[in-house]
């Protein structure tokens, strides 16, 4: 007899950072924690994969479903139309993003995108940023204070405000708004013609994001991620991934 898995396998992709002198690929441990907490096996997947397009279809092959983690750097400018250069960029996390979400799209694969991953699912849908959320009139802070401790940086910062009957919605049991942290410099600023609008701030920019004709792909601007056991809603997105990729997995083997 087999092994039978009742627990999917989620890819995380990885960032590049320089630590005395050695690239050094990293993933915090706060997100593999969630997905282990909400039923899942987490596989780091490294920026390498896309030196060939063999090896990330091999990657692919096996996984249930892809994880976007936040991170400190931001995308290149050019992939959404905008000139100049990006001071904290990562190109190889940017190859890797894009090239894990346009397998994931094809296959029909669950994703879930955080922050930076909500970004990337954007661009790669047609859909552009505003670079500098600090520098346009209208908005509320979204940015932290680095300079207070990360308990203080992570603590709810604004509410937002859930379209009804959307993926969200759904998950979070027809809530119409919550209250979520928020750490990023840069927001959506057109979600492109493929996604629907999940959720929305007080100031009009967009939280949340879905995939249309996709059977779960979720991407929000806040961390939910962070002390995700202690939070209910969190563990409610991350109960709803796992259980989307357990499915994907069971018809996979069908």
């Amino acid at each position: 007899m087999g092994i039978i898995f009742d627990k999917p396998l989620i890819g995380v992709v990885m960032c590049q950072i320089d630590k005395g002198g050695h690239p050094t690929q990293t993933v915090h441990n706060k997100y593999f924690e969630a997905v282990i907490l909400a039923g899942g096996v987490p596989l780091a997947l490294p920026q390498g994969l896309v030196a060939s397009p063999d090896l990330l279809e091999r990657a692919m092959a096996v996984l249930d479903g892809v994880l976007l983690t936040g991170s400190t750097s931001n995308i290149e400018p050019w992939h959404y139309g905008e000139e100049g250069k990006e001071p904290h960029a990562d190109p190889g996390r940017d190859q890797l993003a894009f090239g894990v979400l346009t397998k994931a799209i094809g296959k029909k694969m669950p994703i879930l995108a955080i922050c930076r991953g909500l970004q990337e699912l954007v661009v790669i849908n047609g859909g552009s940023l505003w670079r500098q959320l600090a520098l346009q009139p209208g908005f509320i802070t979204h940015h932290e204070d680095g300079t207070q401790p990360l308990a203080q940086q992570y603590a709810p910062a604004h509410e937002v405000f859930i379209t009804p009957d959307g993926l969200l919605s759904r998950l979070l049991n027809g809530a119409e708004s919550l209250w979520v942290n928020s750490l990023h410099q840069q927001g959506i600023r057109e979600p492109g013609a493929q996604l629907n609008i999940e959720a929305r701030a007080a100031d009009g920019l967009i939280e949340a994001v879905s995939l249309r004709r996709h059977p779960f792909a979720l991407a929000v601007q806040w961390h939910p991620e962070w002390q995700a056991a202690e939070s209910a809603t969190s563990r409610q997105l991350f109960d709803g991934f796992i259980h989307a990729s357990l499915c994907y997995h069971k018809e996979k083997q069908s």
